[in-house]
């Protein structure tokens, strides 16, 4: 995997994480930079760790992955690209159900926030095994790149609101897609 492709992941990885911390931008009440650091670094975090997490799960089965990583990589990230496309058509469908908690920064909504952002970033790293690639750098790449996207994020959220959230969210899924066809299509 080139280092361009390996840097669209990261910004594909983030978009959900961007998406999310400009809703907690738009709907906080309070934002000051102790709550966009606060937000950056719990995502940036989760992020950079699931896909090592992940590549080490799919160490365990690698017989199977090698096998069949194409394969894998195309299902997995055509899944999520969809459920992101998904997610980002259901929210500008019904967009006064982004504003859910009254205590948006709080540690134990962030950390919730930070675990259901990067799943995606889990199956992924799995995805990753077949592959030649560095899983420390893809994933301080992607720890990285989100940090600084989820630090915009937050703060554009009080000035633009949800419907950059959604798009960012229904890019990031079209690109998690395209991706996938490319691993696919390159491994053939």
């Amino acid at each position: 995997m080139d280092f361009i492709t390996q840097i669209l992941l990261a910004f594909c990885l983030a978009t959900d994480a961007f998406a999310v911390s400009i809703t907690n931008g738009m709907c906080g009440s309070k934002i000051n930079k102790k709550n966009i650091l606060a937000t950056a670094l719990t995502f940036g975090a989760f992020q950079g760790i699931m896909p090592v997490l992940g590549y080490v799960l799919g160490k365990t089965c690698t017989d199977i992955i090698s096998k069949y990583q194409h394969y894998i990589a195309l299902f997995l990230l055509v899944a999520i690209g969809l459920n992101m496309t998904i997610e980002a058509i259901k929210e500008h469908k019904h967009p006064e159900n982004a504003c859910s908690s009254k205590n948006i920064f709080s540690p134990t909504n962030l950390i919730i926030q930070g675990v259901a952002t990067s799943i995606d970033a889990l199956a992924v790293g799995v995805s990753l095994v077949g592959f030649n690639v560095s899983i420390p750098l893809i994933a301080l790449l992607i720890g990285i790149v989100t940090f600084l996207c989820c630090g915009f994020g937050v703060y554009i959220g009080r000035k633009f609101g949800i419907l950059l959230g959604i798009r960012a969210k229904l890019g990031g899924g079209v690109l998690l897609i395209l991706i996938g066809a490319k691993i696919f299509i390159e491994n053939m």
